[in-house]
């Protein structure tokens, strides 16, 4: 993925994306900043690793976390739907997934990452991803990732328009 070629066609397209993270802890946002130019699209971030915190900050309904978990398409099309509204930005991305080592189930191992991103007229698009490697591998694959369908989404809206 390149990431100055994403900055560069979201500045172009004259909108602004916000990240919602867990299991990738500030990596999207990262990546997006290290790109000179990112200002003028990246609104802000977050890292919402408790359930609380997505709550608090994203909006992130009780009764999904409850019934799906915090590791759920559910919980990350709420993340990014939310991102967006709390940040005011056109395009909001979430990552919430088990990194590892620990903390994985038969139904939900490690590895397993959602990612969400919102836009347009209460659109949200969530991918299921099972990722393989190391606890910095799975975060830093889940990352590009989440990019990746950041700019899968862009592409949409560009047809549309």
């Amino acid at each position: 993925m390149d990431v100055a070629a994403l900055i560069n066609k979201l500045v172009d397209m004259h909108v602004s994306v916000a990240t919602a993270e867990s299991c990738t802890g500030g990596l999207i946002a990262s990546s997006i900043v290290d790109i000179p130019g990112a200002s003028d699209c990246f609104n802000e971030g977050y890292v919402t690793y408790s359930n609380e915190a997505k709550m608090k900050n994203l909006g992130v309904s009780a009764d999904t976390l409850r019934e799906f978990g915090a590791v759920s398409s559910q919980t990350a099309a709420e993340m990014a739907s939310g991102v967006r509204k709390a940040a005011n930005a056109d395009f909001g991305i979430s990552s919430t997934g088990i990194a590892g080592p620990g903390g994985g189930t038969k139904e939900k191992p490690v590895g397993l990452v959602y990612i969400g991103c919102a836009y347009g007229d209460n659109k949200c698009v969530t991918k299921k991803l099972q990722l393989d490697g190391d606890r910095t591998q799975v975060r830093n694959a889940a990352a590009k990732e989440a990019l990746k369908l950041l700019d899968e989404c862009l592409n949409k809206v560009e047809v549309m328009a």
